[in-house]
């Protein structure tokens, strides 16, 4: 039986009169690839928002690993116990190359972890998972929009999470690197590691996730496989059908 990565439990959020969450409660298990969809407002943002430590709830439970809490703990103090995210408009630093952000994702937090050695080792197998080996000593404000999510997924990669999360990973993407975008997150699927994706491209999900969850209004209006929230009416009605 899987073991739980993250347990979401009666979470509520509210920013002035608009409830973003509301008593949301689902788990998340490693070795999955968890879709999250919904319209906008649904709450996808903000839960992971909440995950990461940027938002704090105004009541519930986020428990990472099965027991620890991590509501109330800084987004710094977050990463370093291995919860990353990639946000979804990339923002790199276009005068560094793509070889540096990847050492900048591997050796924050992980100094006293990582040699000399092991670093540039870690720097290369990024690199070629990513697949941007061929680009390691270009300028990453020359890469193309795709190459930088490419990139942004390698600097948070590198870091070795334990819960990966991906907003809105192939926005502003062409097909060719959708279907590519698609291949890397399949192949950072490993039963140590639980992958959470907020995506509104429905055949990318369907080519990804293991399991979706569907968000409306802040609460949990569906949960099974691609196939089933396809055919569900009452996604099909709020979210499908749009």
């Amino acid at each position: 039986m899987a073991m739980t990565a993250l347990l979401v439990d009666g979470l509520s959020v509210r920013f002035g009169s608009f409830q973003a969450i509301d008593d949301l409660s689902l788990a998340i298990d490693y070795g999955e690839v968890r879709a999250v969809i919904g319209p906008n407002g649904a709450g996808k943002t903000t839960l992971l928002d909440v995950i990461s430590g940027i938002t704090r709830p105004k009541q519930g439970r986020v428990l990472f690993d099965g027991a620890h809490e991590i509501v109330g703990r800084s987004e710094a103090a977050i990463a370093r116990a291995g919860i990353r995210r990639k946000f979804q408009k990339p923002s790199v630093f276009e005068g560094l190359s793509v070889r540096q952000h990847i050492a900048i994702g591997a050796d924050v937090g992980f100094r006293s972890r990582l040699d000399t050695p092991a670093l540039e080792d870690r720097v290369g197998e990024v690199l070629e998972t990513v697949r941007l080996a061929d680009k390691a000593d270009a300028l990453a404000g020359a890469l193309s929009h795709g190459q930088k999510q490419w990139l942004e997924i390698g600097m948070v990669l590198a870091s070795e999470p334990k819960v990966l999360m991906l907003d809105e990973p192939v926005a502003g993407l062409t097909d060719e690197e959708t279907e590519r975008t698609a291949s890397l997150v399949r192949a950072l699927k490993r039963p140590d590691r639980a992958i959470v994706v907020v995506e509104h491209d429905m055949d990318f999900v369907e080519r990804i996730a293991d399991r979706v969850t569907v968000l409306h209004e802040g609460r949990t209006l569906f949960e099974g496989s691609m196939d089933r929230v396809r055919a569900d009416p009452a996604v099909v009605e709020v979210y499908l059908g749009r």
